[in-house]
């Protein structure tokens, strides 16, 4: 009515905002591209309990885990597909322990070697490690038939003696110089201090050297490619 009083408003008032938002999702590994991920993230991840992680995990280091195996068994071991799935348990069992002073390639070649010393010491299978029945896979492809007997019957005697050896001491000589690891993780490998591991290898490699030296079929064969 013109001239008249107006009517009071109501006062404003707020009103929540009833529709959903989206929340974000707890920091894991992305459903996409997994393989861009670094070592970091999927550690992290697999410490989170992250399934994603932990497939993203076994991609990065079984490759390692094999390569390791291959080194010290061959890849030919009857053992070495179960020895692999023991490995890869122990890696993911233990990463919380991992506090990153090495690269994840150089410490799951160590949990590797010292799940396979832990494998054959209990299994008491130390001297089977050494004498092989197919050592054809560590002598190099030759057109030489003759030469590749040579090298094959050569290895086999070089594997006969090192059988004989105690079996801890082979196992320290086979980590130094076919699987490349230093002492001061073959000590951890091993169970034992830096010391001991330096004492089993040099002594290992004496007897060795010795048996060797005194095998008949052994010198002529070294003879007889010398000459060549």
């Amino acid at each position: 009515m013109l001239g008249g009083a107006r009517t009071p408003r109501p006062p404003l008032r707020l009103v929540a905002d009833e529709r959903p938002r989206a929340v974000d999702p707890p920091p894991s590994v992305p459903a996409v591209a997994p393989n861009l991920l670094d070592d970091a993230e999927i550690l992290g991840a697999c410490r989170r309990g992250d399934a994603a992680a932990a497939a993203a995990l076994h991609r990065r280091v079984r490759p390692i885990v094999d390569a390791a195996i291959a080194r010290l068994l061959g890849r030919k071991d009857s053992r070495f597909e179960d020895l692999s799935q023991i490995a890869m348990i122990e890696i993911v069992r233990s990463i919380a322990r991992f506090r990153g002073e090495c690269s994840l390639d150089t410490w799951t070649g160590r949990v590797t070697a010292h799940v396979l010393f832990k494998e054959l010491r209990r299994r008491k299978l130390e001297r089977r490690v050494f004498v092989s029945t197919e050592p054809d896979d560590d002598v190099p492809a030759s057109g030489d038939a003759c030469a590749v007997a040579e090298a094959t019957s050569a290895l086999r005697r070089v594997r006969a003696h090192l059988a004989e050896l105690d079996p801890v001491k082979a196992w320290t000589l086979l980590l130094h110089d076919a699987g490349g690891y230093d002492l001061k993780e073959i000590a951890e490998i091993t169970d034992a201090s830096v010391a001991a591991a330096q004492s089993r290898l040099v002594r290992g490699r004496a007897e060795l050297q010795a048996r060797l030296e005194a095998d008949p079929e052994l010198a002529e064969l070294l003879t007889r490619r010398g000459a060549r």
